[in-house]
């Protein structure tokens, strides 16, 4: 597997299956605001966050790196008040993990899960 410009390329006997970046950071964002407790994706250019409905902008959180073979996933997050922010992260990981290996068939070697706010709850 190697990397061409922003897409990840599978080459077998067959042919080969070229698999866009963006496409992975999709299925990730949308495993992680799959997790009880996840509020919304921080994106780190601004102060802006994607909530769970605005999931057209996703992916903002989501950062992919690949080496050869080793694919790292670096999500940003914002938590929900009241729940476990180490619980939720780990949750998260798995969650990623699973959906892009399961999805995509690629293996991801580490998911990094950055908590950068926590939404409180509204009184109403």
């Amino acid at each position: 597997m190697g990397e061409s410009k922003g897409y990840i390329r599978r080459t077998d006997d067959k042919g080969s299956v070229n698999i866009s970046e963006d496409v992975i950071a999709v299925i990730a964002a949308n495993a992680s605001m799959e997790v009880e407790g996840v509020h919304g994706l921080f994106a780190s250019h601004g102060k802006e966050f994607t909530s769970k409905i605005a999931r057209k902008t996703a992916s903002k959180g989501v950062k992919i790196s690949v080496n050869d073979d080793d694919i790292s996933i670096d999500i940003q997050l914002v938590t929900e008040a009241g729940f476990s922010i180490n619980d939720v992260g780990a949750k998260v990981q798995s969650a990623v993990k699973r959906a892009v290996e399961d999805t995509a068939g690629l293996t991801v070697s580490t998911v990094h899960v950055h908590v950068c706010g926590i939404a409180l709850k509204k009184d109403k």
